[in-house]
């Protein structure tokens, strides 16, 4: 069973404060939207809990191992942050098995079947520098989704996307949420939040001031 605990964050930056507070628990097999305008603190809570940042103030555990003191990052994870960023020179497959030579959790294959997911070609020598932002951001999502992690977060994964590559994001989250995983998305869209997200999180100014629960499941 995999759990994400947020207990009473605060992160701190100079005299800024872009996280206040944070308190959310999360569980596998669930969906959690974050909702907020820029700079409301999603992309910032994103990054503590993939373990890139530390808070000030409070802690971030999965599975009751508090990261930064029992583990540095999350053993499973796959992640897209903004503006994802590759080998230029390389195709998207070459720069995909490069980066799963790293862990070597993801066979050729699984590589090839991440990249038709979100409607690429595995076979495309075209060379990353080449891509539409489109096609990076595409990218991107496969390198988060194929080792098949316990969790998947995805930071505003339909920017550069058309109605087409929305759809294909939207499958993608519903089937790593069949398969087990604990998949945190944000999006300004609030509509595709509320369409796919078992809980949201609306952030304002570092703080949750909205959680909403659309289903029964608690």
């Amino acid at each position: 069973m995999v759990q994400i605990e947020v207990d009473h964050v605060t992160k701190r930056i100079h005299k800024n404060t872009v996280l206040q507070d944070v308190t959310a628990v999360m569980h596998e097999g669930r969906i959690y939207g974050l909702q907020g305008v820029n700079g409301s603190g999603k992309t910032m809570l994103m990054r503590m809990i993939i373990g890139l940042i530390r808070p000030s103030e409070g802690r971030v555990s999965i599975n009751g191992r508090v990261l930064g003191k029992d583990i540095e990052f999350p053993e499973s994870i796959g992640f897209l942050l903004e503006n994802p960023a590759f080998l230029g020179r390389y195709s998207g497959f070459d720069n995909l098995n490069m980066l799963a030579g790293i862990r070597r959790l993801a066979a050729p294959e699984q590589i090839r079947e991440s990249i038709r997911a979100v409607g690429l070609d595995p076979m495309d020598r075209k060379k990353y520098r080449k891509y539409s932002l489109g096609m990076k951001q595409r990218l991107g999502i496969a390198a988060a989704i194929m080792e098949a992690p316990d969790i998947v977060i995805l930071d505003e994964p339909t920017n550069a996307l058309d109605e087409a590559g929305i759809g294909l994001v939207k499958g993608i989250l519903t089937e790593q949420k069949q398969r087990g995983a604990l998949v945190i998305v944000s999006c300004h869209d609030i509509g595709i939040l509320k369409e796919l997200s078992d809980e949201i999180f609306r952030l304002d100014a570092g703080r949750v001031v909205e959680h909403l629960c659309l289903d029964s499941a608690q």
